[in-house]
């Protein structure tokens, strides 16, 4: 489960930004018990999380930043900068900006993990692990590699062990992270660590026909064969009672089933439904993979075509499952900006400042002002109170 991610000078975001999903600490868990997990470390851990801001205020931003961390951990390529990507503001008088993510994370071993990475037009900057056992209890160094004003790289302390040294041996090339290179040669920590952002983190878009990934797309066939999949789905249409998935193209030609009062049976290809019902189709292999699976799911936008009866249904169902997965969410929708349903810890603003273009990451809890026995925090927001609107 994320516990903390950091990151900085990624697109319109300028300056460090932090977004947690610690519960906070205090009588206030009372009202929410079953938006957080209690874990063996002595964490309270979030299940939910919504973002709000307007168009084009860098909340997709967001979301592509731990995309974009993720996807060193998918391939042996270049791991350095990319252009595109970097704020332009930091450009300016600097010809090779750095670029840091750093993710704090709770291990299904429970473990817990911080993992940080610098990266810049060259390569690999620092990357280090770090790990613990407990909220408050000490901390130890796994690795921590730095290049020096030459491009060479070397471990920060001594080490003993034989992957290390293995992988500084050939070390000087920017192909690659140092912890995948660890963990090939079998180094626990760095192995549990890779396989977290490979297997547990899905940051990004919902679900289309892939008929090149191979192996994406019959794990999604099996979550659709699976019967709590389809009690997911039902959440959209309650005449719903069966799938039959096609096998080439699950997400265009699977067949949807309905029965009316009077026990008729009506069939339909999904393609030929409602953009509501194709939509969340996608959505619902997503929620599976929170509640059963335990995946960190983060998804762009979930209301472009969710009706907000709809989405509430699905944030209560996550929140009122037991499991330790996690779903973080996008949205335009301000009913979200609800504290009978969430904490304040729970949402977060996105805003970019007009003048310089700059995005800047918050949280509702960093305004004490605002108080539970406030129904309407969407009011405030709508008047630019808290910002993240387009007419502040």
């Amino acid at each position: 489960m994320i516990l903390c991610y950091k990151f900085n000078n990624f697109c319109s975001f300028h300056t460090e930004s932090e977004f947690s999903m610690e519960a906070p600490t205090g009588k206030v868990k009372k009202r929410f018990p079953n938006n957080f997990i209690e874990s063996k470390n002595g964490y309270d851990v979030l299940k939910t999380a919504v973002i709000v801001g307007e168009n084009a205020g860098g909340k997709s931003n967001f979301i592509n930043g731990i995309k974009f961390l993720k996807s060193f951990f998918t391939s042996n390529a270049p791991v350095k900068t990319v252009h595109s990507y970097i704020n332009t503001n930091s450009l300016i008088g600097n010809l090779d900006p750095v670029q840091s993510f750093a993710m704090m994370l709770l291990h299904d071993s429970n473990v817990i993990y911080s993992y940080s990475l610098s990266i810049d037009k060259t390569g690999i900057v620092s990357e280090k692990l770090e790990k613990g056992f407990k909220r408050k209890g000490s901390v130890t160094e796994v690795f921590h590699i730095t290049r020096d004003e030459n491009g060479k790289y070397s471990a920060n302390k001594e080490n003993s062990e034989k992957q290390l040294k293995t992988v500084l041996i050939n070390a000087n090339n920017s192909y690659g992270l140092f912890i995948t290179k660890l963990a090939l040669l079998g180094d626990e920590d760095a192995q549990n660590v890779t396989d977290w952002f490979l297997n547990k983190l899905f940051p990004g878009a919902i679900q289309k026909d892939q008929e090149s990934e191979i192996k994406k797309q019959e794990a999604d066939i099996e979550i659709l064969k699976d019967s709590r999949y389809l009690e997911i789905f039902q959440m959209v249409d309650y005449s719903i009672c069966g799938i039959e998935v096609d096998m080439d193209k699950p997400y265009s030609k699977s067949i949807i089933i309905r029965k009316d009062a009077d026990g008729r049976e009506f069939r339909r290809e999904l393609q030929e439904d409602s953009t509501g019902v194709r939509e969340f189709f996608s959505w619902a292999v997503q929620i599976y993979r929170v509640v059963v699976e335990d995946k960190i799911v983060l998804a762009d936008e979930m209301d472009r075509v969710l009706n907000p009866v709809l989405s509430d249904r699905v944030i209560a169902y996550i929140n009122g499952m037991d499991h330790y997965g996690q779903f973080i969410f996008s949205t335009h929708n301000v009913l979200h900006l609800d504290l009978v349903r969430y904490m304040k810890e729970q949402i977060y603003f996105i805003t970019k400042d007009i003048d310089n273009l700059i995005s800047e990451l918050y949280s509702l809890a960093d305004f004490p002002e605002i108080r539970y026995n406030v129904s309407k925090v969407y009011e405030f927001y709508m008047k630019g109170i808290l910002g993240g609107t387009a007419n502040e």
